[in-house]
């Protein structure tokens, strides 16, 4: 079973070149939080992986299900090991880990709070204090009209401009019944697309990534609300 463990013990912080990338995955609120067992095995097989669940995702994800190396860290971690000045916060311990942050499903409500700087749980405080120099991927999943919704592209827009990387929604029968575009992509779209966006420099020269220039999926945040 996949269980917190305590801060000063999961996470050390060695900052030499890792022999895996490091890739923080973060679950929101949405049915498609079902299949955060299933991403989290894609990138275990790639990447080191470290996991993040919102209360509300956890409506939907099966602790027992992820692998057993995976740590899932919620809110109630949070400050569970903070007892005075001095003592690591988790939010940017895991920000200082990471090399990627990928969150997926991203519901509306998390998209939301992200374009308006709220931090408010573990996830959000974690993207607020993100390093920008490093990739943040997110792939959301909602409702049809939720995903047209002119609040969407709003917040689509204003995330774009941080630099982050949208993984489009697609077209398929939603979880509620209706059909039309809003569900998350597939798990193994969202394993290549991170995959074919990020390569780590070679052992021993750095910690950081190489990122492309990706035009077409910098504008996709702002027209594929039209879909």
């Amino acid at each position: 079973m996949a269980t917190s463990e305590p801060v000063q013990e999961s996470l050390m912080l060695d900052y030499p070149q890792p022999s895996k990338p490091r890739v923080l995955l973060a679950a929101s609120g949405s049915v498609a939080a079902i299949k955060f067992e299933s991403l989290c095995r894609s990138f275990s097989e790639w990447a080191d992986v470290r996991a993040v669940a919102t209360k509300s995702s956890l409506h939907f994800v099966d602790r027992s299900s992820l692998p057993s190396g995976i740590a899932l860290y919620t809110d109630d971690d949070e400050w569970s090991t903070w007892k005075k000045i001095g003592d690591e916060v988790l939010h940017i311990e895991l920000r200082k880990w990471a090399d990627i942050l990928v969150i997926a499903p991203l519901s509306a409500n998390t998209l939301a709070k992200i374009a308006g700087g709220l931090c408010d749980n573990l996830l959000t405080c974690i993207v607020r204090a993100w390093d920008y120099s490093k990739p943040l991927f997110v792939a959301p999943a909602m409702n049809t009209l939720m995903w047209n919704n002119p609040f969407t592209e709003r917040h689509l827009q204003t995330i774009n401009q941080l630099g982050i990387i949208l993984i489009p929604p697609v077209t398929k029968r939603l979880a509620c019944g209706d059909y039309g575009n809003g569900a998350m992509a597939e798990t193994s779209q969202i394993y290549t697309s991170v995959r074919l966006a990020c390569k780590t420099q070679p052992h021993g020269s750095s910690r950081s990534l190489v990122i492309p220039v990706s035009n077409h999926l910098a504008d996709s945040a702002i027209n594929l609300t039209n879909c």
